[in-house]
């Protein structure tokens, strides 16, 4: 069996229990990948920032959870700008079938797991 590719998960901490189903979905024993996060609910210090660049390094691939809450969260935007910086493949998707907020330069597709695992298996 191939090594567990790294998923790292940038949302809006709005969307913890999105995130919790997203992370449920790696429970399944045919899916070799782990999701990592960095979420926090107090203020993204310097420290924060240098975790979460350290995970995204360590991160095969960056999946964004997009919702409406997604354009007021810095902590998520910092994330995704720093997936960029480092050159990280990005797949941005929606966290409710209701909701179709954007992202600008991120590609955003609907929530399956075809959607999902095609993006980790391309990595």
């Amino acid at each position: 069996m191939a090594d567990k590719k790294v998923i790292f998960v940038a949302f809006a901490i709005e969307d913890e229990r999105q995130r919790d189903f997203l992370k449920g979905q790696s429970l399944s024993p045919r899916a070799p990948y782990e999701f990592v996060d960095m979420s926090v609910k107090e203020a993204y210090d310097t420290e924060w920032k240098n975790k979460v660049r350290t995970r995204i390094k360590r991160s095969d691939g960056v999946i964004v959870l997009v919702s409406k809450n997604s354009a007021t969260s810095s902590g998520q935007k910092w994330e995704i700008q720093c997936a960029i910086e480092e050159g990280k493949s990005i797949r941005g998707i929606y966290a409710y079938s209701d909701d179709r907020s954007s992202i600008a330069g991120v590609n955003t597709y609907t929530w399956s797991d075809a959607n999902i695992s095609n993006f980790i298996d391309s990595l």
